[in-house]
């Protein structure tokens, strides 16, 4: 089975659908099967992928409301390889339609049991806040990558996070666990940035990620052309550090198939 990640923050703009694009690519360059599922109705993951939002026949929303089987939303992105479950603005509607559902929190962990078999990886790129769509992601999710800036109020915002992690380990779905913490948008000439990072990296040891993802113009660039970074500039600052966070992860998950 996938080893599904949620890639999610509650603090926006700190790199969430960056990572979950180019890391997707980055585990593709690297011969593995991946599917990224866009759980946020603003779309940004399936136009960083190069699909169009406002022309999809079928995307996540039809899935969740059980229009359609995973299978049949699935679309091929090209040139970055992996598949994706796109989203746009309807995906709004789906959270209140999903009230009246039973196990309303478990709907895309059924939906990604289905195609769960098809890939390596699975990457969910969650909204930037607490609502029913990111319940849905962390229930499904083995693990959690917490994308963060390394500034004033990241700690603050990240202790908010975990008490919601905690509270879905307790209630949903036990054997959700952090998978890692990476720096976004690290800028190693800024004090305040190193102080972060060192307090991080005190309080949590070997589940904050060694790569760093620096600021990088390219990283930027990337999605207003539809293709994650790798095929953009793949000699960039930001492709390099995503094939390393990409090395990095599937080392991690090779360790904890051996100690088992």
């Amino acid at each position: 089975m996938a080893k599904i990640l949620a890639v999610t923050n509650q603090k926006g703009g700190v790199g969430k659908t960056t990572t979950c694009v180019n890391l997707a690519a980055s585990l593709v360059a690297t011969k593995r099967q991946v599917l990224v599922v866009d759980l946020d109705p603003q779309g940004n993951a399936t136009m960083g992928s190069g699909i169009d939002k406002n022309s999809l026949e079928n995307s996540i929303y039809d899935v969740l409301v059980g229009v359609i089987d995973a299978q049949g939303a699935l679309i091929p992105t090209d040139p970055a390889g992996f598949d994706l479950l796109p989203a746009n603005a309807d995906l709004t509607a789906a959270e209140v339609e999903l009230l009246d559902i039973p196990q309303k929190e478990l709907r895309l962990k059924k939906a990604l049991a289905d195609v769960g078999t098809i890939y390596d990886f699975i990457l969910i790129d969650c909204p930037p806040s607490l609502n029913m769509l990111t319940v849905n992601a962390l229930a499904a999710a083995d693990g959690v990558i917490i994308p963060m800036q390394c500034e004033y109020y990241a700690l603050e915002g990240l202790s908010a996070l975990l008490d919601t992690i905690s509270r879905i380990v307790s209630v949903l779905n036990p054997k959700l666990k952090i998978e890692g913490l990476l720096r976004t948008m690290y800028d190693a000439r800024n004090s305040l940035t190193n102080e972060v990072s060192a307090q991080l990296v005190e309080h949590f040891g070997d589940q904050v990620y060694r790569t760093v993802v620096p600021r990088n113009v390219r990283l930027a660039e990337a999605p207003s052309y539809g293709l994650p970074v790798l095929k953009y500039d793949k000699h960039s600052k930001g492709a390099l550090a995503y094939l390393a966070l990409a090395g990095e992860l599937i080392r991690k998950q090779e360790q904890v198939a051996i100690s088992a």
